[in-house]
């Protein structure tokens, strides 16, 4: 049984603390379908509760640490101390219309010494539905639960399964989106849409995707899903093959084989 890192408990115990409350909260929701006023508001104030009840279990273990919240925005903490980077409901689509794929992601970003913010060195991605955690500690590894993560070990592109994220009501450059689709597709095994990114991005460090792809997202979408696949053998870039200490705009992430052939895949279809 492998012994739990200090911050990790620290992350598991608040996400699953959180995770009750929005598994019995999703309960409710195929209820809801069939109202007249629909389960989005009660969805939107399932995903303040999860926030909340993250900001306040985090706030009392790690006094005077800041927090990059989706839902409150940016809370200054101690110049000196780190910041968590919370999405209390990943996958919030998923939630509203009674789908089981929705995660909360927790990630520790530690600062640096000119005060700007440098490395996430621990990341939580909780599946509440399917009880799962995957973690990460930086020089750590990559686990599920006590379970070791590595990415997966295939390296022809014929053979690969690629999540990805499409773009939807204004959020994102279809048009961008489409010729790389088009350029990937004929190429891969299979391309799937699941809806959240850092449960996509846990499932490459899981080898269970062996890639992923995605553009306009937010730190709190990537903070945890980044390291995860780092610590679990794999490499993250933009489209440009630009490493970064969390990626947003854009995302790239695989085994290195097939994120090295995705990646000149990708360059030739944007230029």
């Amino acid at each position: 049984m492998v012994a739990l890192p200090g911050i990790i408990r620290v992350m598991e115990r608040a996400a699953r603390k959180a995770g009750g409350r929005l598994r019995r909260d999703f309960g409710e929701v195929e209820h809801l379908q069939v109202s007249r006023k629909g389960p989005a508001d009660f969805v939107s104030k399932a995903d303040r509760i999860a926030e909340r009840t993250l900001y306040d279990e985090l706030s009392q273990a790690r006094p005077g640490w800041g927090f990059v919240l989706e839902e409150a925005g940016t809370i200054e903490g101690e110049d000196d101390k780190p910041r968590w980077i919370v999405d209390p409901l990943d996958g919030t689509s998923n939630f509203l219309h009674g789908i089981p794929h929705f995660a909360i992601s927790i990630a520790a970003q530690e600062r640096k010494a000119d005060g700007g913010w440098g490395e996430v060195t621990a990341a939580v991605v909780y599946q509440p539905i399917t009880d799962e955690t995957f973690w990460a500690e930086k020089s750590r590894g990559a686990w599920l639960h006590d379970a070791r993560l590595r990415v997966s070990a295939r390296s022809r592109l014929g053979d690969a399964l690629v999540a990805t994220g499409i773009p939807y009501g204004g959020h994102g450059d279809f048009a961008e989106w489409a010729r790389i689709f088009g350029a990937i597709g004929p190429q891969v095994a299979g391309i799937r849409r699941f809806g959240a990114a850092s449960l996509d991005l846990a499932w490459v460090a899981a080898g269970r995707f062996d890639a992923f792809w995605e553009s306009d997202l937010a730190d709190w979408d990537t903070a945890a899903g980044v390291l995860l696949v780092r610590e679990a053998g794999g490499f993250v870039t933009d489209y440009r093959g630009r490493s970064q200490p969390i990626h947003s705009e854009q995302v790239l992430a695989g085994n290195d084989a097939i994120h090295s052939r995705l990646h000149k895949i990708v360059a030739a279809a944007l230029k």
